[in-house]
Parts: C-alpha cells; structure tokens; sequence
C-alpha cells in the first residue's frame, strides 16, 4: 500500500466532507439550506432508508452503527480493494506498519505447542535488557495463563501504553523453575532493513521487508558498512515487499539515481496529487553494481524502485514478474475520531511513462494490498505475453514492457519442484505439530551447547531426536517419508537451531544455498565490474533463453 503523505493538508475538505457523512444529518441539512435540488435528492434518499433500516429492520441496530455501516458501504461500492473506511483499530494498526513504531516489549513470536514462545528479543528492545530469550515460553502474563492463546491475543497483551509494565512468567528450556520479569514498555522501531550480509568478498546482500518511516535512512546505513566491508555489487532483495511510503520509495530509489533523474509519476484529479518525482541529491555509491531481486508479492512502493532503476539502466531485475499495482492511496482521518478514509487518488506511472497496473478479470472488495487483494482494471496495460505489450526503451535502450507488473530483465522462477516446499505440503495438516517438533529440537541442542559455531552440520542423533518427537506428536509420517527427506529435514532443523542458538541472520544464511535467485544474481555477479558489465550479461542469459520478448530495434 502506498500512501501518499504530504498533500494530504491540501485534501482536508474531503476529509470533512466524509466526516460530514459518518456524523449523520449534517448532509441532509447542508443540502436543504443550500436549495440544490439534485444534492437534496440524493440526501433524501440516504435519509430515507436509513429511517425505514433504524425503524423497521427485524432487528435493532444503534444509529451510530448505521452510519458506519453506511460510510464502509459507499467505499466498497467503488469496487476498488485499495480504498476501505477504516475505523480507528484498523488506522492504528495502518499506522503501526506504515511507521514501523509501536509502543511494547519488542519481541517476535509465534506458537508452538499452544504456548506463546519467544522467536527473537529485538536489540535493544526492553525484552532484550530485561534478559529474556530466543526460545523462552510465556507460560503467563500479568498472572494470566497465555495458554491457547492466538498470536493477536498476545500481540495485544504485549502492547500497550509507553511507561507501564507487564509481568511475565517465563519457561526456559534447560532451566527447572519458572522465571519471572516484569518488563516496561517502550517505543519500539522495528527495522524494514533485513539481513544486510556479505555473501562473499565482493557481492554483499540486503533485504528491504517494506517502505517504512525510515527505510531510506536504514538502507542507507547498511550499504554503507557492507562497501566498507569491500561490496562491489549488491544484490537488493524486494522479494515480498508489499510497498509503504510513497516518499520513502522515492527516497531510497534517490540513492542510486543522478540529480534530476525521474523516478516517478503521480496523476491524479487535483493538482494537489499531480506530480513529478525526481531525484534531488547526488547518487551515494555510482561505482556500486546493483541486482534487484522481485516476485510476484512485490508490490506498490517497491515497484516504483524496480521500475525506476529498470529505466535508467541502473539495476538488472531478477526474479518473477511483480504484482501490478500501479494506484496510490492517500489517508484523510475523519472527523470526531472516527477513523480514516484510504483512498485511491491516483496512478502512477515510471520515468519512461509506463504504467504497470495488471488488470483482472474479477474484484474482490476489502482485501488488503499485501499481494492478495485484486488490483483495479485498468486499461493503460492488458498483461499476456510479453509480445503483445507496449513495448518501451530505457536510457541504453534496453526493451522493457508496459502493463502487468514490472518484468525482470532476467527470469528466474521460483522452483515450484523444491525438496522443502514439497515435504511442508506433504506434511499436511500435520506441519504445525512438526514445526512444534522442530522447535523442541533446537531448544534442546541449545540447552545441551551441542553446536559452536553457526556452520555446524545436522548429526544423525539431531536427526533421531526429531524423529522421536514427531511420532510423539503422532505426525502422521513413515520413517520411510522421514528418511527419504533427510536433505529438506537438515536444511529446516539446521535454520531452526541456527535461529535459536546465533539469531536469524545466522539462520538466514543457511537458506542462502537452496535459495535459486540469489544463486542467479551470484552467477550474474561472477566477473562482472561494472553495472554494464552486469546488463550485458543479463541480455545475453535473456537472449540464450529464447524468452518471449520482441527484438531490440
């Protein structure tokens, strides 16, 4: 979801217009004194039903519901999956990922075995100063059992208001009493930059999750410790990136564009919408190689990036062609703290004018824009084959494409046939008792010191141990599935005790191996030295692939 943030003062009108409708009569009123017969037609007949539904609906509903019912009613009508009313627990939890901040512990967790566990503690976080651990169990909060609990039932519990305090209980594996903190909490910012890593000497890594507050900043931070590392080329993960901040995606498309460079288009029906987003500093790092990695859940924000470094020659895009969002919302709060209105006010479109929204045959409304709702149609881009899309030119002159998505410059499927992925499917309903099962297993390796550094190898007894436990669990798996695994087995028990024993960029690298698109962009990396060298070869693997694309002029 992309928000467009600093003409919203401009759009105020609107927003009390919308607060108008939420506060009920003030519609109807306004357009009596005003004598427009047209306005008081269509205010009449609003009143009108909402007077028979309050009067004589078989049951009975509070005016005030009515009206809110009234107002989600009118945004879904638009038939557009980005717009949606949005009361204030949804703006507030809008709010919390779009700035990344929110006022708790700063833990990550999950379930296992019903119980809350702690994944991770953040640094710096209160959970972490407190002492708690990646592996710890909260068997209570503030003298409440947490068993059976949902993660939004300890997501909630866990948050709360800067300066109060929660008491745990905590079980940790290897310790025979329970433990017991009592933690303050804070403001806490969770990162959008993940896994900034050195690959090998010269080509580093770093995943950007989403368009947060600070994401320009973070990144800008992380690309420079990895070229005081030695980087040459980095390889920019936006896998799974669903979008953010407009302004963000500017800015740290910005870090690798020249002054004045176009990085996007804005057209909307206000002036205040219409813009031209170019580049106002000078490029951080011209020297530095760039491989932009994307999928089919990179979305919004982060396409803004792809395509505007895909236009200027100055990243090769990898990966699978991305979602096809080419709307923006704005958010206009609403009166008497009624909540917001998300709304799409405009298209927007890539320096060489290109826009990338993939149309659809169906709609759905009120899904979210995280790679599962259905875009707009759209008719600037009917998707299909590449051969009948508009076809367009970069700065070089590279071929590139308009309408659905944006179009890597190398293909790179995700391997559907991949040893893991089949044996999670396989598993079934089961995979919530096996990942259950996984975790025992890393705790006890933990507790037990059996590993010290984070390239150890699975043994067969880890191996063992787990198989015990899943029969345990009654997992519903023959020794012959189990042993005929092993190779999935490992990678998932070695990342589950890497990420509980060293953290997770330590069981994140373990997943680099069977992971086919950064093996890709490493291929393309490999005696490359310069960002033409890197195009080149991505034209060259394009053109031996015979990929459905026209010849370039």
């Amino acid at each position: 979801m992309t928000r467009i943030l600093n003409r919203a003062r401009a759009v105020i009108a609107l927003a009390v217009l919308t607060g108008a409708l939420v506060t009920g009569g003030w519609l109807l009123q306004r357009g009596l004194s005003g004598g427009a017969g047209l306005t008081f037609g269509r205010a009449r007949l609003f009143d009108d039903v909402l007077t028979h539904v309050e009067r004589d609906f078989v049951d009975s509903i509070p005016a005030s519901q009515l009206y809110i019912k009234a107002a989600t009613g009118m945004v879904r009508g638009l038939n557009d999956p980005y717009s949606a009313f949005l009361p204030p627990d949804q703006l507030s939890a809008l709010s919390e990922t779009t700035s990344g901040s929110y006022a708790g512990l700063g833990v990550q967790v999950d379930l296992r075995d019903g119980w809350i566990i702690i994944i991770a503690p953040l640094p710096g976080s209160p959970a972490e100063r407190a002492g708690i651990q990646a592996g710890d169990r909260i068997v209570s909060l503030d003298g409440q059992s947490s068993s059976g609990w949902t993660i939004e039932q300890a997501s909630r519990a866990l948050r709360g208001t800067p300066g109060t305090s929660v008491a745990l209980e905590i079980e940790r594996p290897g310790v025979a009493q329970q433990l017991p903190f009592t933690v303050v909490r804070r403001d806490i910012h969770v990162a959008s930059v993940r896994h900034p890593v050195m690959l090998d000497d010269h080509v580093g890594y770093v995943d950007l999750a989403i368009f947060s507050d600070s994401s320009a900043d973070e990144l800008r931070d992380a690309i420079g410790a990895l070229r005081r590392r030695g980087m040459k080329t980095l390889i920019f993960d936006l896998r799974s990136n669903p979008g953010g901040l407009l302004e963000q995606g500017v800015g740290v498309a910005g870090l690798f564009l020249d002054r004045g460079q176009m990085i996007v288009s804005m057209r909307g029906r206000t002036g205040q919408i219409t813009h031209d987003f170019k580049n106002d500093t000078r490029q951080l790092w011209p020297d530095l190689s760039l491989i932009t990695l994307v999928d089919g859940h990179t979305a919004s924000a982060a396409e803004i990036v792809a395509g505007a470094l895909q236009d200027h020659d100055r990243a090769v895009i990898l990966g699978t062609t991305t979602y096809g969002k080419g709307v923006a919302q704005s958010v206009f709060p609403l009166a008497d703290g009624a909540g917001a209105l998300k709304l799409t006010t405009a298209r927007w479109f890539t320096p060489l004018g290109r826009s990338i929204q993939k149309p659809r045959a169906d709609t759905v409304a009120g899904d979210d824009d995280n790679g599962d709702a259905v875009p707009l149609r759209d008719s600037a881009g009917a998707g299909g084959p590449l051969a009948a899309r508009a076809v367009f030119h970069t700065d070089a002159g590279r071929v590139v494409f308009g309408g659905g998505g944006i179009t890597p410059d190398v293909l790179v499927a995700m391997d559907t046939a991949n040893g893991t992925l089949a044996f999670q499917r396989h598993l079934g309903p089961d995979i919530q008792r096996f990942r259950d099962a996984l975790t025992e297993d890393a705790l006890a390796v933990k507790v037990a010191h059996q590993v010290t550094s984070p390239g150890f190898a699975v043994t067969p007894a880890m191996r063992a141990a787990l198989w015990h436990r899943l029969t345990a669990k009654g997992v519903t798996l023959s020794r012959a599935q189990f042993d005929s695994a092993q190779a999935q087995v490992d990678q998932l028990l070695g990342q589950e005790i890497a990420r509980f024993v060293f953290g997770s960029d330590d069981a994140f690298r373990r997943t680099i191996p069977g992971d086919h698109a950064i093996a890709a962009a490493l291929d393309l990396a490999a005696g490359a030295r310069s960002q033409h060298d890197l195009l080149v070869k991505a034209a060259a693997q394009r053109g031996a692939k015979r990929e459905d694309a026209p010849p370039r002029p």
